[in-house]
């Protein structure tokens, strides 16, 4: 077989059952070689068994193999071209590793002997990934083409998951190979640190110490990340906190991970999660980190986060993330359901059953008594079109059972506070790097890994622009992908910091000038469905229309371009001293302060 074709057979037989993709000159041998292949190996029913799916950027490409992997849990694929096409997926593969996504970007290279001297479409991937990515191969012995796929394959799914990118030279590719069927890269110190964290197991001591402290506590959290949703340990936790009565609050990434309509769920803590969820943070006594890692977006002062916690427990996977940001009372590395698993399970064995017997049923009602006096709320009488409204009326139509992607911007948040997530993987956003743009693609990736699934992108104006573009691969590929733009003519969670923090100056972030027109963009790029709503009146019934349109559909709405997302914590504040707006009451209002230039974000 040629490289091209081990190349794509070492796809199929990983399971891969779709790939994104541009094609370049320099991977021409691999495109190819899946025409062949789909030619070759039909499936029953006539169809493709590796569609190779067209985006009109690679970037696009990059955020479609995304979202696949996010929605599926299954590592997702892009297939690039050199030199632009591969610089064109960096952005992508920062963002699958800031967010720990499985995901291979397969780029092709200018031949192995044309390396380095700036041939046609050349750029130094190997050297300008390997800051961004899991890891990088550059092969240049083609004997070695097989092995490193494989390979590339377990590094990006296990441990802590990441991107890998592959940078396979022309000349590999045309290499006629022996196609073995098996093996793998010699890896040892990466498969010695792997079995050292798969295989950890708590032990009695170290059970009965987190138990122990445990039984001393009044006010227990759990404080839950993304974590637990890429080791598919949610039933785990779900158990865990049932068994033991604790609450539970999810970062942004880690939403879904408990059921937000669950009495004991606080939904999502940080810089906007919900008032409650925060003051539940200052006011517990015991906090259960599990698969997060106190990043700033939670933790912007890490001395006063859960400041009053005497014990601090923290499960992850990850050596490098204990004690990075917050020193920790109790830490284990490995397996999180199996750990919580044996942690419930001492529990249950020693008889603690705080849940059963009310020994914090005080906790209880004061958490519930915190959800019901700072509930979420908003200006309900305004005669302008509400973002949260907007987002309620959805949710009320898919009651939690639909897969929601998200640009970043204000829309971003209002998603994550406004809608219920029952199940993991059905929320996809940007959350680490924070990329606009990200919305469409990732939801165009999650339909084609859910096609049983309602997919939802909620856009902004601002962000949907970056890769707008991808509206044609939607109708495309006929996929009955659902896309709003809350429109407020700017960029507005820019425009809200500018307000609160520069006094006013709203720079370069005002776009009510602009001329696009989105509504026409959208029917040039075939969507059948396209509409603008602007009239509150007309909110339910359009909506519900939008939903319940067979194909694509895209849906703009303008809103109240003041409407902002509270509450909020600025930048040096503590959960005390959040800004919760004119809606929702607060403990102790503070005044904003002026932020510098690089407390922006």
């Amino acid at each position: 077989m040629t490289g091209a074709d081990i190349v794509v057979q070492v796809l199929a037989d990983e399971g891969v059952g779709v790939v994104f993709g541009y094609s370049g000159g320099a991977i021409l041998p691999v495109y190819d070689a899946v025409f062949r292949f789909n030619h070759e190996h039909p499936n029953a029913d006539g169809s493709e068994p590796l569609p190779l799916i067209v985006p009109a950027n690679e970037q696009g490409a990059g955020f479609m193999a995304q979202g696949y992997a996010r929605a599926s849990g299954k590592v997702g694929v892009a297939l690039v071209t050199s030199g632009p096409g591969a610089t064109n997926t960096v952005t992508p593969v920062r963002d699958a590793m800031a967010d720990s996504i499985p995901i291979v970007v397969i780029c092709g290279q200018v031949p192995t002997a044309a390396i380095g001297t700036d041939a046609f479409q050349e750029a130094p991937i190997s050297n300008i990934m390997a800051s961004c990515a899991k890891h990088v191969f550059l092969v240049t012995d083609a004997a070695q083409l097989e092995a490193t796929l494989r390979t590339a394959f377990e590094i990006a799914r296990t441990g802590r998951p990441g991107p890998v990118v592959i940078d396979i030279p022309k000349d590999v590719q045309n290499a006629p190979l022996v196609f073995a069927g098996e093996g793998q890269l010699a890896i040892p110190g990466y498969r010695a640190r792997l079995r050292a964290i798969e295989g950890a197991e708590l032990d009695e001591a170290a059970c009965a110490r987190f138990v122990d402290a445990l039984a001393q506590a009044k006010r227990p959290l759990l404080y839950v990340g993304g974590g637990v949703v890429a080791a598919e340990a949610t039933a785990a936790l779900r158990a865990f906190a049932q068994a033991l009565g604790i609450p539970v609050t999810t970062t942004l990434m880690g939403l879904g991970a408990a059921d937000t309509t669950e009495a004991l769920s606080l939904h999502m803590l940080g810089m906007h999660g919900t008032a409650f969820a925060n003051y539940a943070v200052e006011d517990c006594d015991f906090v259960i980190a599990v698969g997060a890692r106190f990043d700033d977006r939670v933790a912007g002062v890490p001395s006063q986060f859960a400041a009053g916690a005497r014990f601090i427990a923290h499960l992850d996977v990850d050596p490098a993330e204990i004690h990075k940001v917050k020193r920790v009372d109790w830490h284990h590395l490995g397996d999180l359901s199996r750990a919580l698993d044996a942690l419930r399970r001492h529990a249950a064995a020693r008889g603690f059953d705080p849940s059963g017997d009310g020994t914090w049923s005080d906790w209880h009602a004061h958490l519930a008594d915190l959800k019901n006096t700072y509930a979420m709320a908003y200006d309900r009488a305004n005669p302008r079109i509400q973002p949260y409204a907007v987002i309620e009326a959805i949710n009320r139509l898919t009651r939690g059972e639909v897969i929601v992607s998200t640009g970043v911007g204000q829309h971003q948040m209002w998603a994550a506070q406004y809608f219920d997530f029952t199940q993991p993987r059905r929320w996809l956003t940007s959350g680490s790097m924070g990329t606009m743009g990200f919305g469409l693609p990732a939801a165009i990736g999650a339909q084609f890994a859910r096609r049983d699934l309602l997919v939802v992108d909620i856009d902004g104006d601002a962000s949907i622009r970056m890769n707008l573009g991808e509206l044609e691969t939607v109708t495309t590929y006929g996929l009955p992908v659902k896309v709003v733009v809350l429109n407020n003519c700017g960029d507005g969670m820019v425009r809200q910091w500018q307000k609160l923090f520069f006094k006013g100056r709203f720079s370069a972030t005002d776009k009510s000038l602009h001329k696009k027109d989105f509504i026409k963009a959208a029917q040039a790029d075939g969507f059948e469905y396209a509409v603008r709503l602007d009239r509150p009146e007309d909110v339910d019934r359009v909506v519900a229309e939008f939903i319940a349109f067979p194909g694509p559909a895209f849906l703009e709405v303008m809103i109240d371009p003041d409407a902002g997302v509270y509450p909020m914590v600025g930048p040096g504040m503590t959960y005390g001293q959040m800004i919760t707006g004119d809606h929702i009451p607060s403990r102790a209002p503070a005044p904003a302060k002026e932020a510098g230039p690089s407390e922006m974000f």
